[in-house]
């Protein structure tokens, strides 16, 4: 058995998403403050982190875009947690991923991840440039009627960020898929499967949240 991370680290002030700050991370107890109130033999950190809630590889709930949908809180571990895997590449010289990349594969209760090589330009500006990789509409209908356990990409946003309708993110969560975005070393998972996992914090009242992605293999 095999570890892969798949996570892109969260360091402070690391820019995720264009537009969205990045994270402050600071001390809120720090080790000398721990030694004067407990004694020199005692010593100790508390950090404190004020983010987004996209910030680094995040997953996005139902609740994302539809109010009335399941929150982090009320997602089910098992549409995030020991799923069977399915990496997918993107064909060379192509931003979208389509429906036809997807035909005679089985996604379903599987987790789909889209390799696009993407994640190379993270924490560089070209991460956001508008000619970023994404899945197109066919594909997430693909996705949807197959049965699809969970997508995620290695990419700046699922969507065309250029395509306000956000079709990936309004249907998929609209049937219950969670979505997993900024993934890293998708490169290295095997074509014959991986259990993959992405489990978020179980915050109520928020539909994203960072988590720690990576497969078993």
């Amino acid at each position: 058995m095999a570890l892969i991370d798949l996570t892109h680290r969260i360091t402070a002030g690391m820019t995720t998403y264009p537009g969205l700050p990045g994270p402050r991370i600071t001390d809120h107890t720090t080790r000398a403050a721990s030694r004067e109130r407990f004694g020199p033999d005692v010593a100790f950190q508390i950090g404190e982190i004020t983010m987004v809630a996209n910030t680094g590889t995040y997953l996005d709930s139902p609740f994302h875009y539809h109010g009335d949908a399941d929150d982090l809180a009320a997602l089910p571990l098992e549409r995030t947690a020991d799923l069977p895997g399915l990496v997918v590449p993107l064909p060379a010289g192509r931003r979208a991923l389509t429906a036809a990349d997807l035909a005679g594969l089985d996604v379903a209760g599987r987790a789909v991840l889209v390799r696009t090589g993407w994640d190379r330009r993270f924490a560089t500006p070209g991460y956001g440039a508008s000619d970023h990789p994404f899945v197109a509409a066919d594909a997430v209908d693909a996705l949807v009627a197959g049965g699809a356990a969970l997508a995620g990409i290695d990419a700046v946003n699922i969507d065309d960020m250029a395509d306000p309708a956000r079709p990936a993110h309004t249907r998929l969560l609209a049937a219950g898929i969670p979505i997993v975005e900024h993934l890293t070393g998708l490169d290295r998972l095997p074509a014959g499967g991986f259990r993959f996992h992405a489990a978020p914090a179980p915050v109520q009242g928020m539909g994203t949240f960072p988590v720690r992605a990576y497969a078993v293999v």
